[in-house]
């Protein structure tokens, strides 16, 4: 069955990006303040990682062909991982504006008008956020996952950055508004290496979740009773897509048809349990001495 195309939550996500950045600049205009600014820029990056979305899903959209027979899944995990250094960038430029605010402070001018624009943004991105959210649970998508978190950490963000402002306006201590858009720079490289430690493990071949290996584990334990063992379980995945390969131990006595029609059914099992997945096995006889001695990891002969 072909997967659908997630690209139109790629476009939805650059249209909020478009829309907060103009929200959030127009409210620094107002404002003055560092912390609205830090916002802005932080919609900038969000406007970088939905362009670069946009271009990975359609790159892990693509059937797999001779050069890529495993399909393009792990394209998925570059958009993620540029996205988490784009977060990391941004962070380090919010912090040398408040860095050279502390030390030059400046009033903030028409704080009103300029807290309910913000507010209008984060709202925006809110429901954004949600919805990318719910789409990378159902599609299992690496890109989706990341791009949801960065725009609820930024909903987080302008929540602080209104924190720092109306503090500002209400005790008049200048010093309040950099000092929060620091700990949103903190904040948002928490979240940016978050997602790049992600991205790094999808590109490194990291097993399945354990509730998916625990899935397969009970899967393969129920064929006991008909006599038939397993072992070398390892698995992947590739954006959306899971690999699995097992070795299948049966009787030593059945016949290669039998032995066939027992991977038929495991196969079909591990696919009905956790779609999308490519499935491998192994046909080995119980027993034999050389089935056994590649059950590690890395079989040494």
């Amino acid at each position: 069955m072909k997967s659908p195309s997630l690209t139109r939550f790629a476009w939805l996500s650059i249209a909020a990006a478009i829309a907060t950045m103009l929200l959030k600049g127009v409210a620094y205009q107002l404002t003055g303040s560092v912390g609205l600014l830090s916002d802005a820029l932080e919609s900038l990056v969000n406007l970088a990682g939905a362009l670069m979305a946009l271009a990975m899903l359609s790159v892990a959209a693509r059937p797999p062909d001779e050069d890529h027979a495993y399909g393009h899944g792990k394209a998925e995990y570059f958009s993620a991982g540029a996205e988490g250094a784009l977060i990391v960038i941004a962070a380090l430029t919010i912090a040398v504006a408040a860095a050279d605010r502390l030390m030059n402070p400046r009033p903030l001018e028409r704080l009103g008008v300029g807290l309910m624009v913000s507010v209008v943004a984060a709202l925006l991105n809110l429901a954004v956020a949600l919805v990318l959210l719910r789409a990378a649970r159902t599609h299992r998508s690496a890109t989706l996952q990341a791009s949801s978190h960065h725009l609820l950490t930024d909903v987080w963000t302008t929540a602080g950055v209104l924190v720092g402002v109306g503090a500002v306006a209400v005790t008049g201590w200048l010093v309040l508004d950099p000092l929060v858009a620091l700990f949103v720079a903190a904040n948002i490289v928490w979240t940016g290496g978050r997602i790049l430690r992600d991205s790094v493990a999808g590109l490194m071949d990291a097993a399945l979740p354990a509730s998916d290996q625990q899935v397969l584990r009970e899967l393969l334990e129920r064929y006991a009773a008909e006599g038939v063992e397993h072992h070398a379980l390892r698995t992947r995945q590739a954006g959306a897509h899971r690999f699995v390969s097992v070795h299948v131990l049966v009787p030593p006595d059945w016949s290669v048809q039998q032995g066939h029609d027992m991977l038929e059914r495991i196969e079909a099992d591990i696919r009905r349990a956790l779609p999308p997945v490519t499935v491998l096995t192994h046909l080995e006889p119980i027993g034999d001495p050389a089935a056994m001695s590649d059950q590690d990891l890395h079989r040494h002969d």
